[in-house]
């Protein structure tokens, strides 16, 4: 009896409105300054080209700079696979607190970073080094703080909570486009070149420590093993026998592979519209550099504020049918709009689709967002939605800047962007079909 009250007790701790209020703000908090670290070297994109990679062209140096940003790409299974393992094992705190200090290494590292002036091929090795170490750190982070907001949430509410990830991710957005463009309207051309492009980097730095100090705080949501048992369903044994990773891959295949197909297209337009338009619009439509992170300014803001607004309208008409309709429109809205950005290039038609796009990004990622942990029993939950995670993003999200700068270059046809972009979201959309969707369903259920 006394061991009863005892696990009531604590289960009514951890399901607190409190403890879950925390728990939002402290993931959101968190995630934003990784995703601040992880994704301002994109808005840099230009300015570190030239610095890091000369010899090339300057088609050469948005290629090869853009592939930098691609490799971080490659980690993020990587990553995914061992720290969400490690989250399985040992709790999802635990995991979100190491994510955070790997990535302010990455963020230390580029800080520091050598130009190709002055050390030669040591400054662009360094770079892909931190990149590397950056992609890693973001992979096992989205599994774990995902996690934690879906196990913290009550069933009718998952699509509320989750929703916070993709919101907190749409904050660093917003917080590392405005801080470029700040940077990029104060300073000289010579001084962004000379120091100012280091700045974003070192405030990085400066906020591991508090995003750390936040998570320490929070309740685990993964209860340890009893002695003697293994977590493994309908098994016992030493609980050290517990291997997330090869229980995903062995039990759980299908899933995994319809999680990556569910996942790429989301990635694709978020990747693409959030992070390559500035380069985009700047290089090929000749739009000023300021006004181009302004637009990815918007559509951070828009993707924050809307979020929340999209996990509950998930949670009460369901996750497939809001995931449906918005790529529907994501498809049909992508070509009008980019020949109406191309045949008049401004910044206000620039804002304009950012700010459209922006709105059917967030009703297509949230819900996608909140499924992806729902598909999975708790034991193994943080690990099969990093392998899905990460894998998904790895090819298809890390290199879409790459595959359209190219696919620019080779076709001259400034409307490549739209094409690649409806092709994928078409295809990703199509395994909606084969995912079961359980909004407003208990989801450890699954699990004897």
């Amino acid at each position: 009896m006394s061991i009863a009250i005892a696990a009531g007790s604590g289960r009514q701790s951890l399901h607190s409105s409190s403890m879950r209020r925390r728990v939002i703000a402290g993931t959101t908090i968190g995630n934003a300054l990784e995703f601040f670290d992880f994704t301002v070297f994109t808005f840099l994109m230009l300015i570190i080209g030239p610095l890091f990679f000369p010899a090339a062209s300057s088609y050469g140096q948005l290629l090869l700079t853009t592939a930098t940003f691609g490799v971080g790409f490659l980690m993020r299974p990587v990553g995914g696979m061992l720290i969400g393992s490690y989250a399985d094992r040992h709790g999802r705190r635990a995991a979100m607190t190491l994510t955070l200090w790997l990535m302010g290494l990455g963020c230390a590292l580029i800080a520091a970073a050598p130009t190709y002036a002055q050390m030669g091929v040591a400054g662009p090795v360094l770079m892909v080094l931190a990149r590397l170490i950056q992609g890693f750190a973001a992979g096992g982070e989205v599994g774990a703080s995902t996690t934690l907001l879906v196990e913290h949430a009550p069933a009718d509410k998952r699509g509320f909570y989750s929703s916070w990830q993709f919101g907190s991710q749409s904050l660093g957005v917003m917080l590392g486009a405005l801080t470029v463009a700040l940077l990029t309207a104060a300073l000289t051309k010579e001084q962004m070149q000379a120091w100012g492009w280091r700045v974003p980097f070192v405030i990085g730095i400066l906020t591991v420590p508090v995003g750390a100090y936040i998570r320490r705080n929070l309740e685990e949501t993964l209860e340890p093993p009893r002695a003697g048992q293994d977590v493994h369903a309908g098994s016992s044994g030493p609980a050290s026998t517990h291997q997330p990773l090869r229980r995903v891959f062995a039990e759980h295949k299908a899933l995994v592979v319809k999680g990556i197909l569910l996942v790429i297209g989301g990635m694709v337009c978020a990747q693409i519209i959030g992070f390559y338009m500035p380069a985009y619009a700047n290089k090929e439509l000749g739009l000023p550099a300021t006004s181009t992170l302004f637009a990815s300014v918007v559509l951070g803001a828009i993707g924050f504020v809307l979020a929340p607004f999209v996990g509950m309208l998930a949670d009460r008409v369901g996750r497939k049918r809001v995931i449906f309709w918005s790529r529907a429109a994501t498809v049909c809205a992508l070509l009008p709009c980019f020949e109406w950005l191309v045949s008049a290039p401004s910044t206000a038609r620039l804002m304009t689709v950012i700010a459209l796009l922006a709105v059917l990004l967030a009703l297509q990622t949230a819900p996608v967002i909140t499924m992806l942990p729902e598909l999975f029993p708790k034991a193994v939950r943080t690990t099969g939605m990093s392998v899905v995670y990460g894998l998904g993003i790895s090819v298809f999200g890390g290199f879409a800047q790459f595959f359209v700068t190219w696919l620019l270059h080779v076709t001259g046809n400034p409307m490549a962007p739209a094409w690649y972009l409806m092709v994928t979201v078409t295809l990703s959309t199509v395994v909606l079909f084969w995912i079961q969707d359980r909004t407003g369903h208990a989801i450890d259920t699954q699990e004897v």
